[in-house]
């Protein structure tokens, strides 16, 4: 209890000298806090400026094949969300990694319609191993049933099989392969008139 009332009583008298100290030199305090709303002001223009130009980078990303056969796996995860995110989803995420559920990328696009993607990414491009059903039996069984998606993708740098591309279409799949993603990647139109077959909208596009 002594040495408790020897702290307070060591506080107590700090406070007061720092208090004392103040009202001797008024003008510090002013200058502090504008100083802080100096400071403040310099990190809210810097977020701003941040956000505009990753706006500006999004709206006209591009990527050619070369670019995109030198991405890391997760790299290309990243590119797909960016993607998406130029064709007007800007709260498309990247989800992949351990535990993901077969999906990588998610994102909703401005007809209220949630996408679940799935990437794979080949070194080798198209000569790498094609795409085969095991991957789209993954995507087919947590795609709808655990993250509810309404279009449920799978983008590859590569090739899909003839068998995968049957299982596919007979489950309602969307696969883009790597001539749709050249297009995609390379240009400006959203990937869901690239696709043509994708459900109906949830809601009317923004301005519409």
């Amino acid at each position: 209890m002594g040495l408790f009332l020897l702290v307070l009583i060591v506080v107590w008298g700090l406070l007061v000298g720092v208090l004392r100290w103040l009202a001797a030199h008024p003008w510090i305090p002013v200058v502090l806090l504008l100083i802080a709303v100096a400071a403040g002001g310099v990190w809210v223009h810097r977020r701003r400026e941040t956000a505009r130009w990753n706006r500006v980078r999004e709206q006209g990303l591009r990527y050619a094949l070369p670019q995109i056969d030198a991405l890391h796996h997760t790299q290309f995860e990243d590119a797909v969300r960016d993607l998406m995110r130029r064709d007007g989803c800007p709260e498309a995420t990247r989800v992949g990694g351990a535990g993901d559920n077969g999906a990588d990328v998610k994102a909703t696009d401005p007809f209220g319609r949630l996408w679940v993607m799935q990437c794979k990414h080949r070194k080798a491009g198209r000569a790498g191993a094609a795409v085969g059903t095991p991957d789209l039996h993954v995507l087919n069984g947590t795609g709808r049933p655990v993250h509810h998606g309404d279009v449920v993708v799978l983008v590859t740098n590569g090739r899909f099989t003839g068998k995968a591309v049957d299982f596919a279409r007979s489950q309602r799949l969307h696969l883009v392969d790597r001539d749709l993603l050249a297009r995609w990647a390379a240009g400006s139109t959203p990937l869901w008139e690239l696709l043509g077959t994708v459900p109906s909208p949830r809601r009317p596009a923004s301005g519409s």
